[in-house]
């Protein structure tokens, strides 16, 4: 069993050119833990592994492993000297070697007889499903099976860190999740340190111990999953995140003891049966206009017209999830998309829709551009 070490990285910054892929990111891993980067492309984050793992050279800045300094601009360590393994997304296995060649190839650094490190190839392969597949090459199996040789060989040599590259990208949905716990599985009994990168929100929650969201070369925030969910530091981890819609309120009051705080939709006008919106304060509410992020869990569906609902809308679209449906909602001009309900509302439904707060997320307005105005319902 490896023994996870500590990932320290201050100020990291790397430019290619005028081009500035990380911005003095830092970023802490605590030993044995499964750190998620999450991002769109161009966010920075396989620019940060690979940083990690060696391959690219910080342009300043440090990296500690296991608290000893590999790389500060000045120096560089070479990948082989980082004790880690590595993922990638497109395998990367020997062609011209079976399947249990590539996975002890990892062991050559480790100096083992090649009897014993044929032998720990072997069980590795056993722990990953493919024992029976062993000498096979990598194009007699398919792209799951070769995804599985390439996290075999990862852990056989049991590193200190393992660094994922998108592993599950070029997979089908099902063994997408099927791979997923497995990697969850086997690298958490591994003991080792995991830095994995994704652009898949419900991929990185699943898997990860934290979760740091890249923007433009910079962390903009890093902690559980259960924080970047519901305290989302910015506007765009929220809709990075998953959002059904975004609606223009008015600050209508202070914030409690519980951070709700009631707002007025834009233009004001009453909402059904005179009821209160409140939504969660993500910073300290000012008076004025500000933007309201509504996650999916937090619109639920009603018969129109029903006293409880806050807006009117029609249904637009559903779609059959096997635990229901998800909807789309036209209210007004804008939508309200991914809502879920155990029935189907059929297209051209009209429907109430109420807010639950602690889903509807509030932060100051934003640089002005052109959103939609949702309407609120009438009595």
């Amino acid at each position: 069993m490896a023994e996870g070490i500590e990932v320290d990285l201050q100020a990291a910054t790397k430019r290619y050119g005028a081009k500035v892929a990380l911005d003095e990111v830092d970023l802490h891993v605590l030993p044995g833990t499964l750190c998620v980067l999450l991002g769109p492309s161009g966010s920075g984050k396989t620019t940060l592994l690979r940083c990690l793992a060696g391959i690219e050279r910080l342009s300043s800045g440090q990296l500690r492993l296991g608290g000893r300094l590999v790389a500060d601009g000045a120096s560089h360590e070479p990948p082989e000297r980082r004790d880690l393994s590595m993922v990638f997304q497109d395998y990367a296995l020997w062609p011209h070697l079976s399947a249990a060649r590539n996975v002890a190839f990892a062991l050559g650094r480790r100096r083992l007889a090649r009897g014993d490190a044929a032998a720990r190839a072997q069980q590795m392969l056993e722990r990953v499903g493919l024992g029976h597949l062993a000498e096979r090459y990598p194009n007699e199996l398919s792209g799951g099976e070769q995804q599985r040789v390439a996290l075999a060989r990862a852990l056989v040599a049991e590193t200190g860190l393992l660094l994922f590259d998108e592993p599950l990208s070029n997979l089908d949905a099902d063994l997408r999740e099927r791979m997923r716990l497995e990697i969850a599985t086997l690298t958490r009994a591994s003991g080792a340190t995991s830095v994995y990168i994704t652009h898949d929100q419900a991929e990185a929650f699943a898997l990860a111990d934290t979760v740091g969201v890249l923007r433009d070369g910079r962390l903009v925030q890093l902690g559980p999953p259960e924080e970047i969910y519901l305290r989302p530091a910015t506007p765009f981890v929220a809709r990075f995140t998953g959002l059904a819609g975004e609606v223009p309120v008015r600050v209508a009051g202070t914030a409690g003891d519980d951070d709700l705080v009631p707002v007025d939709l834009v233009p004001v006008e009453p909402l059904a049966g005179g009821s209160t919106l409140l939504a969660t304060a993500m910073s300290a509410p000012e008076p004025g206009t500000a933007t309201l992020l509504v996650r999916p869990a937090g619109v639920q569906l009603l018969a129109a017209g029903h006293a409880e609902r806050h807006l009117d809308g029609v249904v637009v679209d559903a779609a059959y999830r096997g635990r229901g449906y998800d909807h789309a909602v036209c209210i007004g001009s804008a939508s309200l998309v991914g809502i879920h309900d155990q029935r189907r509302w059929a297209r051209g439904d009209r429907v109430g829709v109420r807010l639950n707060p602690s889903s509807c997320l509030l932060f100051p307005p934003e640089t002005p551009a052109a959103e939609p105005v949702l309407a609120p319902a009438r009595a």
